[in-house]
């Protein structure tokens, strides 16, 4: 395992790495320092079958096409993801004026079915990055007198209600906003990531 952009945990790759992964990199980097260059939009069915749309961190990629993002078992994200895991991921880099795109399943590692990983995730953490973990049920009511920590350590036990959000992605999409007319091009892993133009 290997330490990637901004941090991120990039495991070893077997197999060809897709056309759009270099890309995708290289407007990261184009991002310098910012930490909103790992920010990505997830979107999800709610159980009421409404859509739904909440901002995580990218954690790294597992693999040549799976990116690792990190939630709270308790979260509704969770439970919605539970059904059959559809979802897609939309990353914008202001910088390098590209958007993307990523669609795919995301299956849902816990601590209790894989601990290694989870643990070994969870010590990549900052201190207050680990911190949320120890807050209370997310979206319950507030209680005034519950605990928010700012900081757990490396040493602080992996919470049980930790879970890895591992996305395979199927497709890609990416706008360029640069050149004029914009320009957008598609990748499907059913056809082994053939680069497809479309219009803007």
């Amino acid at each position: 395992m290997t330490e990637g952009i901004s941090g991120a945990i990039t495991e070893p790759i077997t197999g060809a790495i897709p056309p759009w992964r270099p890309l995708l990199r290289a407007a990261m980097q184009r991002e310098g320092r910012s930490v909103a260059a790992r920010w990505v939009q997830l979107a999800t069915t709610g159980r009421d079958g409404a859509p739904r749309v909440r901002t995580l961190v990218f954690r790294g990629w597992a693999g040549a096409d799976q990116l690792e993002l990190f939630s709270d078992q308790r979260s509704e994200k969770v439970t919605e993801l539970a059904n059959d895991g559809a979802a897609e991921l939309c990353w914008l880099f202001p910088k390098a004026r590209q958007q993307y795109r990523l669609r795919g399943k995301v299956t849902l590692i816990t601590a209790t079915e894989q601990p290694e990983l989870c643990q070994q995730r969870w010590q990549k953490l900052s201190d207050t990055g680990r911190a949320v973990w120890g807050w209370p049920t997310p979206a319950d009511p507030l209680d005034s007198t519950a605990a928010f920590p700012d900081q757990l350590a490396e040493t602080s036990p992996l919470p049980e209600h930790f879970v890895v959000l591992r996305l395979q992605v199927i497709s890609v999409e990416r706008l360029n906003l640069g050149p004029h007319p914009h320009q957008r091009t598609r990748w499907n892993a059913d056809t082994l990531w053939q680069e497809q133009p479309l219009n803007p």
